[in-house]
């Protein structure tokens, strides 16, 4: 029943559909006025015949001859930039981290592809952005107080020139995108750390008037393949990025939550910058990573089937061991044989990943810099567990036992937190304790910071008062510098070789540099022998290593006065006296 419906509806349209075709197409028929089933189906036969075919719909799209009698204007989907055809210029402000510089770098390349120029003054830019750190609050504070000038800048920009056009990068693009874009309109583009590759793009959008923003974080992104462009101070000393993200999860860092998991950039792209580097006549690399030391590249066969990777005696992750891949002993070991009058650094290190191959190299090879950055956060194991930091201060007290014992005269450097979650005076004092029997001569100290993400903002309690973070910082601050004043002063009467950056802050009659401890050295401007035998002087200039007596210390610095130009095979380094042209100096 519901079959004939059906049936007759569709007879039904056809009927309406016959009717308003043109006369030409009706039938003349004898047949009676009633016709018969058979009659009616022949005659729809006849009609659809005759109708019009598919040929009759399409034949004109192709058959048809444009009438060039009308001009045609082609519109544009965006408006046309006033400044194209004038390269853009760029601005750059680097906030943070040493990764931030490297960052910097990438960025900087990517967009000198794409037409860019790069200017030292913000006033002379089309594009300021700021490589942003979201690590504490205060660096945060920053960057929002230079978006309110940059905003002053961006209105005082003459109506003649195109508009200038503010973008955050890194940490903080990803942490506070939502705040960024909405907060009085600051901000009109937004890359975070993994979205570099994308700043052509959202630039091309901000110009033609949109806010755009690309703050996703990736599995793989480790910007192997672009070579960045370095603006290293005098050209003497560059920092070369081997891996990104982190996977400690410290409840108190924020790193995992914006820059993401720990992935490593393949070796052969790492070997190919150092050699470029080495090329350009660079005199010092530092090997940068979040957890610098955990690297690991399982990106080539060869590496694939390589052993567990082996923690620090006494030390443990909240992830499982990784298995295989090129671990960093490795990759240490290649980037130093590129270059045997190069130095090399890394940083920032996790001690978990100290294994006794690790400090056995750094002990053989002659451009590894015997210094090592030791973070130990707190000198209370209750504290550390709350930090999740994966030891306890037995083992961390037993990690530098070990060290100074496979490299002797080792120089140690540290990060500290004051008024942790549940941080007591008596874990304060623990710390205190810590830092005088480690000796460091150089640390990174702060107040606690609460970051939004992390363990501690869902798990822990911000019970320490901000007057005592601050009292707690201080006396850290104090006792610190106590204890680099008496590490330094062990130096004084010593030579070090110095790796000269430029001139003294202070004086431009005086030159620094640093000594393979890392610490400063500031000695006297006059030209000295080039060979210690030789009466021939030449000038000292940024680049150059040379020999200096160390002669006062505090706790932040070294003096001295130079005896000798130098390089890192020179063997006479550390000798208690050394004959100079005569006279008697203190090698």
């Amino acid at each position: 029943m519901k079959s004939a419906n059906s049936c007759r509806r569709f007879m039904c349209s056809l009927r309406k559909w016959s009717s308003r075709q043109s006369p030409r197409y009706r039938c003349c028929s004898s047949v009676p006025s009633t016709p018969t089933n058979d009659s009616r189906v022949d005659a729809l036969k006849v009609k659809l015949a005759s109708g019009p075919s598919f040929q009759d719909f399409v034949s004109t799209v192709h058959t048809k001859k444009k009438d060039t009698s009308i001009e045609e204007y082609d519109e544009p989907y965006m408006p046309e930039d006033p400044a194209v055809g004038t390269p853009r210029k760029v601005y750059f402000e680097t906030y943070g981290c040493q990764m931030n510089v490297s960052d910097t770098e990438i960025a900087w390349s990517i967009l000198q592809k794409k037409g860019y120029l790069r200017t030292r003054e913000p006033t002379e830019a089309d594009v300021v952005l700021l490589v942003t750190c979201s690590i504490r609050e205060k660096a945060e504070q920053t960057i929002w107080n230079r978006l309110k000038q940059l905003s002053s800048l961006k209105k005082r920009r003459p109506k003649t020139c195109a508009p200038l056009k503010i973008g955050i990068l890194g940490c903080m693009a990803e942490r506070l995108k939502t705040e960024l874009l909405e907060r009085e309109k600051l901000v009109d583009v937004l890359a975070g750390p993994d979205a570099y590759r994308d700043l052509p793009r959202l630039l091309s959008l901000a110009q033609g008037g949109q806010r755009a923003s690309n703050v996703l974080l990736s599995l793989e992104e480790t910007y192997a393949d672009v070579m960045p462009v370095h603006h290293t101070h005098q050209g003497h000393s560059a920092f070369v990025s081997i891996m990104r993200g982190c996977d400690n999860m410290c409840s108190y860092c924020i790193v995992p939550f914006t820059r993401g998991r720990e992935r490593s950039r393949p070796v052969s792209s790492i070997l190919e910058e150092v050699q470029m580097l080495s090329d350009q006549g660079v005199k010092e690399v530092t090997l940068l990573g979040q957890n610098v030391n955990s690297y690991r590249d399982a990106s080539e066969e060869q590496f694939s089937c390589s052993g567990t990777a082996q923690l620090s005696r006494g030390f443990r992750t909240v992830y499982r061991t990784r298995v295989g891949g090129m671990r960093f002993a490795d990759l240490l070991d290649r980037v130093s044989l590129i270059n045997q009058d190069m130095r090399i650094r890394f940083t920032s290190p996790h001690p978990k990943d100290f294994p006794d191959e690790v400090l056995q190299l750094i002990q053989e090879r002659k451009n590894i810099c015997k210094q090592i950055h030791l973070p130990a956060q707190s000198g209370s194991s209750s504290v550390l567990q709350a930090m999740r930091r994966g030891y306890t201060r037995e083992a961390y007290l037993e990690l530098v036992e070990n060290i100074r014992r496979i490299i002797p005269g080792v120089s140690l450097s540290s990060d500290f937190i004051t008024g942790f979650c549940g941080e007591t005076e008596e874990d304060h004092q623990e710390t205190l304790s810590l830092v005088r029997e480690v000796g460091y001569n150089i640390g990174f100290l702060f107040a606690y910071s609460m970051r939004k993400k992390t363990h501690a903002y869902h798990r822990l309690q911000d019970d320490v008062s901000p007057e005592v973070k601050q009292r707690r910082l201080e006396e850290l601050i104090s006792v610190f510098r106590e204890e680099a004043t008496k590490v330094n002063a062990r130096l004084i009467g010593s030579t070090q070789l110095v790796l000269v950056e430029g001139e003294s802050k202070r004086s431009a009659q005086e030159l620094s540099g640093r000594n393979d401890g890392n610490v400063k050295v500031i000695f006297p401007r006059e030209n000295i022998p080039v060979q210690p035998t030789q009466t021939r002087t030449a000038p000292v200039v940024p680049g150059d290593y040379v020999l200096v007596k160390i002669t006062a210390a505090n706790s932040q610095s070294l003096r001295g006065h130079a005896l000798c130009h130098s390089s890192l095979s020179d063997t006479r380094i550390g000798e208690p006296e050394h004959h100079l042209n005569g006279q008697t100096a203190s090698c």
